[in-house]
């Protein structure tokens, strides 16, 4: 198979670039012109086409057995699929490759990584192409702008192939899939059905400024929404700002003071507090917004970020989050169910269940929770069996959501205060004494999961000492102090660079680098990153599983949507909750399991 480097380069202006649009709006908008392209064929010399030539050469090359190389290929993959209908046999970035192998917090652009290889210097000439159409450039101009091109065309080649020494195999199909999402789009939206949601969202908020008796102006300020609580008698909550270090008003939706205004004796103060949360938070009007957007332009694509996290999971890209499409409030599903297959097809979305609290007993070695897992036993009622000590079949409804809020929230060194807070957030009023003693009780039950924490913190320590230390029950996962972190079942690395030890009055701190500064690290968080990175491993592995029979459109968490011909919806479904169920070579022992879903939208599924 050979590799097409290619590097597009296009019109922009100071409204028109991609600091101020989507990718998708950039591409799709009728200012969009392509001033030349830059190829290389393997590792021969690049060349530089222009005009009507671009078209003609892209329309003679064979693409059954090409891989396009880029560097952003979310970009020039959507400009060669949307304006050309280029259809390559796979798709490769070096961008996301560069994720993967240095982290999120690297830097990724291809003038910091040609310094960080010293393999060559990128141009400004695209500097000078600011508001310039094709027909603006001289001659000489646009010789230069193609030499820029062809420059980085080479860069991006030589950068591949660095990077590609050693990268897994399988990581490819993820990127080449991850990518296929956005760059070939099959998803639809329904028009007339967001139009209706958008409509019944700023209905829902003027009806709160009506109900409070208010307007936006005071719901949208601080300084005026602490003036109107204040005149109902009640005093503002404040808070110390993190950003700042001063005080500030504690009106944020997370802040716990905050919250409790909504459940306020006095109706006034309720009213006041729904109505700015209602106004303020504004995702749902812009996002429906953005889908409208979207859909006259033409089929949704599914901006997915590779390697968006730390522990290696994908991300919302393209200022449409699909990440964390609301679930609960007034507006529970609406996007989703405008999210539509083509016609003659369904969606399908295959959940994992309890991933990372199943793989969490796995790593650990709790073999009697492993068990109770693989069994298809209802852990949450035993762990409140035991909380409570009394029989399974004597555990309440109330009494086993606590059981699942610790099963699901208590692996990661959560501690009493914090359960409280957490318990507080779904409705459920404990006491702190309680809370801790509850903790203590699932540390108890499952000691190995502790033991574990103390492995992790072993193993920070270990990078600074250079010595080595031992992580886990299983052998999916390896650490090593002088990669300065542990090898992933994927075969990537997650490291912790710049490793830092304090000796604080608490006890010893860690803390590690990241792009905004020292990020702080303990044995619990690092289990808590394994994990994760864990789940993200499986996950990875069924999505490619399920991508050779049908097209994966998008993949949320730990969870999967395909789409799949209605004539054979049945069978897919069944193949898809195989695969969701499926465990790779390396964790055999991993008690996995799913719910599978089907629908005409995905809000259905």
């Amino acid at each position: 198979m050979s590799i097409i480097t290619v590097d597009i380069e296009t019109y922009y202006d100071k409204e028109y670039s991609l600091s101020k649009m989507t990718t998708e709006e950039y591409v799709r908008d009728l200012r969009f012109e392509v001033i030349g392209m830059g190829v290389k064929v393997d590792d021969q010399p690049s060349i530089w086409y222009t005009g009507d030539q671009v078209a003609y050469v892209l329309k003679n090359l064979d693409w059954s057995d090409h891989a396009v190389l880029c560097h952003n290929t979310l970009f020039d993959g959507a400009i060669l699929s949307w304006r050309y209908g280029i259809k390559p046999k796979a798709w490769l970035d070096t961008l996301c490759m560069a994720r993967a192998i240095h982290g999120v917090d690297a830097g990724g652009s291809l003038k910091k990584l040609a310094e960080r290889y010293n393999i060559g210097e990128k141009g400004n000439e695209v500097i000078n192409a600011l508001g310039k159409r094709r027909v603006h450039f001289s001659v000489a101009d646009l010789a230069s702008y193609g030499a820029y091109c062809r420059n980085d065309c080479d860069l991006t080649y030589d950068l591949f192939r660095i990077l590609a020494d050693g990268f897994p195999a399988r990581e490819f199909k993820v990127i080449d899939q991850t990518l296929r999402m956005f760059i070939e789009p099959t998803l639809q939206l329904n028009l007339p059905q967001l139009e209706g949601h958008l409509e019944k969202v700023k209905d829902h908020k003027t009806a709160l400024m009506a109900a409070a008796d208010t307007n936006k102006d005071l719901l949208m300020s601080n300084d005026l929404f602490a003036q109107a609580l204040i005149k109902c008698g009640v005093e503002p909550p404040r808070k110390i700002s993190p950003r700042t270090g001063k005080e500030a008003w504690a009106f944020a939706k997370t802040d716990e003071e905050f919250k409790a205004l909504l459940d306020h004796p006095d109706p006034r103060v309720q009213m006041l507090a729904s109505a700015r949360l209602g106004v303020k938070t504004t995702l749902e009007e812009t996002r429906t917004q953005r889908f409208i957007d979207i859909a006259k332009r033409g089929d949704m694509p599914v901006p997915i970020k590779y390697y968006a996290a730390h522990t290696g999971r994908w991300g919302g890209d393209d200022k449409i989050n699909l990440q964390n499409l609301p679930s609960r409030g007034p507006f529970s599903g609406a996007l989703k169910k405008a999210i539509e297959p083509p016609p003659g097809y369904v969606i399908i979305d295959g959940d994992s269940s309890q991933i990372e609290a199943r793989v969490l007993a796995w790593m650990a070695g709790a073999h009697e929770l492993v068990d109770s897992f693989a069994r298809g036993e209802d852990v949450y009622r035993k762990m409140a069996s035991a909380i409570y000590d009394k029989p399974e079949n004597e555990i309440t409804k109330e009494e086993r959501f606590v059981g699942k809020t610790i099963v699901l929230g208590a692996g990661y060194g959560m501690g009493g205060v914090k359960f409280q807070m957490q318990l507080k957030t779904f409705g459920v009023d404990v006491d702190v004494d309680e809370c801790k003693r509850i903790i203590k009780v699932y540390r108890d039950t499952y000691p190995e999961i502790p033991a574990l924490w103390r492995q992790g913190g072993a193993c920070l320590a270990a990078i600074l000492s250079q010595t080595e230390s031992k992580f886990g029950g299983v052998d999916a996962v390896r650490f090593d102090a002088e990669e300065r972190g542990f090898l992933l079942p994927s075969g990537l690395w997650q490291r912790y660079h710049g490793l830092q030890k304090t000796d604080t009055d608490a006890g010893v701190q860690y803390t590690y680098s990241t792009r905004t500064g020292q990020v702080k690290i303990y044995g619990g968080k690092v289990v808590e990153n394994i994990c994760q990175a864990v789940a993200r491993c499986v996950i990875a592995e069924q999505m490619l599983r399920i991508g050779k029979r049908y097209k994966v459109v998008l993949t949320v968490h730990d969870a999967i949507a395909c789409i799949a011909p209605e004539a054979e919806a049945d069978e897919a479904l069944r193949y898809v909750e195989e695969c969701m169920r499926w465990r790779p070579a390396w964790a055999e022992t991993l008690p996995l399991n799913c719910e599978v879903g089907m629908g005409a939208n995905y809000g259905e599924c």
